[in-house]
Parts: structure tokens; C-alpha cells; sequence
């Protein structure tokens, strides 16, 4: 069983993360439409030292202090019980295996963007991200599998969103030029995100659906015809987040070729158009 603050910590990494990513392509894409490649991570620009990496800094630090909570805060130090792992902290010791693969993520893409000691291309990193997406996307599953009912239902669709996570990194790595693709890594993980402060929020926050409640760590509903009116607000949920999000990416995109647009895209456009018609 999770809690609040347990979806909202890193809910809030992915979201600030997605929202970052989907905005540098943006950018990188009306400024250069034709020279435009896939970026799992995006410097902030005009900016010099430790703060053009402040993404990977954000990922690695976040991730470690995450770790550093459900590793040493939830279990309280008390990891063997008569010198085995103690059963009743497995789910932090999941998480922060979890986290470890983000945080040695950020770690390597740092010493390979800042220090040259890991020289690795674009689309190695875009695999080694895939693989931290990979373990989220196995812990969360195994969950799913053991969380019955409305909480697994919820869990479930997470696991959907992280599985969009690792195709479009793997594709960031196997078609380096596509801005759809790389459009699409920063909105499944924008998504992700927003899941996450969904979850919290229905399950261990005031929008639990009526009819269910959270009783001794566990969701409960009355009947299953409540478990399936929570299910279908869960749907409806996920597709207001979609939406708000399509919306969000349409209009960044929109402000970003006003200000910043090449005049190569409006050639490239038309050009697109060109051989539709024909």
C-alpha cells in the first residue's frame, strides 16, 4: 500500500521533468526543423557550469532523496528481522531499487555531458533511460498483480503510461531525427507525472470515489458496482489529463514558432503539404 506523499514526491519529478522535455523540443524543433535530433535529456540554454545540466541534476538529486526516504525513513533503519530482510518494509526496498535506476541514470548522463569520463552517444543514454523506465515499469506491474481492486485498477494504468515511456525512448534511440518521437518521451512522462497526483489524490486524498474507502492500508468498496463507477472515473480521468496535456502541447507549440520559428518550417510544411496532394 502506498501513501500521499509517496505518489505526489515523484509525481512532481516526472511531471517537472515531462513539462521541460516537451518544451525544448519545441524549441529545438521551429529553431531547427531540419537539423533537429533526440535529446533524452535537454541543457538549459544561455547558461554556463552546473546549471545548463539542471535537468540531470534534478533527476539524479531528486531520485536519491526519494531513495534516501523510502530506504532509511520508512523502514527506520530496520532492514533484517532475525537475519532476513524484513517482510514488512519489501515494498520500500522495491521502490528504492526503482529509484536507484533513475539516479544512475542522471549519475551517468552527467559524467558522460559534464566530465567526458563516460563518453556515451544519444541513443545509449536513451537506453540506459529505457532501462530505468523498465524497472518502474516491472515494479509497478508485479504490483498491480497483488493490488486487487480499485487501488490495482489505478496501478494499472500507470503501468500503461510507463510502458509509453520506454517505447519512446527506445525510439529516441533507433530514429535520432523524429520530433514526434521525442514529443512523445516528454508526454508520456508529463503524463506519468500527472498520474501520479491522480492516485494520490483518489486514493489516499479527498477524491475517493464514493462508495469506496481506504480502510487499514487497503481500498475497499461496498459493491462491486462501485469498484466499476470508480474504474470508469478513473477513465475519465486519464483522458481530462490527456487532454490538458494535447491542449498544453498545441499551444506551446503554437508560442514557440510565433517567437522563435525558423523560416525553414513554414517551408517544410508547405513542403509536407505539397506531396499529400500529389
Amino acid at each position: 500500500m502506498g501513501s500521499f506523499m509517496g505518489h505526489v514526491l515523484p509525481g512532481t519529478l516526472f511531471l517537472a521533468v515531462g513539462l521541460w522535455h516537451i518544451w525544448s523540443a519545441v524549441v529545438r524543433f521551429v529553431m531547427n526543423p531540419k537539423g533537429f535530433k533526440v535529446r533524452v535529456w535537454n541543457p538549459v540554454s544561455g547558461f554556463d557550469g552546473r546549471l545548463r545540466y539542471l535537468e540531470l541534476y534534478v533527476v539524479a538529486i531528486g531520485a536519491f532523496i526519494d531513495m534516501c526516504i523510502e530506504l532509511l525513513y520508512s523502514t527506520h533503519l530496520k532492514f533484517f528481522v532475525n537475519g532476513v530482510l524484513n517482510p514488512s518494509h519489501m515494498n520500500d526496498f522495491e521502490h528504492s531499487g526503482m529509484l536507484l535506476m533513475f539516479f544512475i541514470f542522471g549519475v551517468v548522463a552527467l559524467l558522460s555531458q559534464q566530465t567526458g569520463l563516460v563518453p556515451l552517444p544519444e541513443g545509449a543514454l536513451c537506453l540506459i533511460a529505457a532501462t530505468a523506465f523498465s524497472a518502474e515499469y516491472f515494479l509497478f506491474y508485479f504490483h498491480s498483480t497483488t493490488h486487487k481492486g480499485l487501488e490495482g485498477y489505478y496501478h494499472l494504468l500507470l503501468v500503461i503510461l510507463i510502458g509509453l515511456c520506454i517505447l519512446s525512448t527506445i525510439f529516441g534511440a533507433l530514429m535520432p531525427t523524429s520530433f514526434p518521437v521525442d514529443l512523445c518521451c516528454g508526454i508520456a512522462i508529463a503524463l506519468q507525472g500527472l498520474w501520479f497526483y491522480q492516485t494520490a489524490f483518489t486514493l489516499y486524498g479527498p477524491m475517493m470515489p464514493e462508495g469506496c474507502r481506504l480502510k487499514e492500508n487497503m481500498i475497499s468498496c461496498h459493491s462491486p458496482a462501485y469498484q466499476v463507477r470508480g474504474e470508469l472515473l478513473a477513465n475519465f480521468q486519464l483522458f481530462i489529463i490527456a487532454f490538458g496535456v494535447l491542449v498544453a502541447v498545441v499551444g506551446s507549440y503554437g508560442f514557440a514558432a510565433s517567437r522563435f520559428g525558423h523560416p525553414d518550417l513554414r517551408s517544410l510544411c508547405a513542403a509536407e503539404d505539397e506531396l499529400d496532394r500529389d
